[in-house]
């Protein structure tokens, strides 16, 4: 689509936000990423890659998504679905059923109850 002399890319169908937080050593809450390098970050990407989700799926780092007692996480939107303790290992299930069939990973998906309140049972 042209407008104006530009071209418009359609949106994304789904953005993927995987938490990259590094706190320092003895933090009262945990890292989602130790390293700061987060080998998840870059499994998703390649996942995403191989399946030919560029133009529909946008993989990014986010700052804290407050939910260190579940990380690593990740959450999917628009599907505002919030998955933790997400390893490397989950990252292509996480895109061939979530990003390519639309079916979120049950085994991953935090406790509604556990996503925005200071009343989850893992939160110190």
């Amino acid at each position: 689509m042209r407008t104006g002399g530009f071209s418009l890319l359609a949106p994304f169908e789904r953005h993927v936000f995987v938490c990259h937080n590094v706190r320092p050593e003895g933090a009262p809450r945990p890292s989602c990423t130790s390293d700061g390098k987060s080998e998840l970050f870059a499994q998703l990407q390649q996942f995403s890659k191989a399946a030919n989700l560029g133009s529909t799926v946008r993989i990014n780092k986010s700052g804290c998504l407050d939910q260190c007692e579940h990380g690593p996480t990740v959450v999917v939107y628009p599907d505002a679905v919030w998955y933790g303790h997400v390893q490397p290992s989950d990252a292509e299930e996480i895109v061939s059923e979530h990003l390519v069939v639309g079916r979120p990973v049950e085994r991953l998906r935090m406790a509604d109850g556990c996503i925005n309140t200071k009343t989850c049972p893992h939160r110190a």
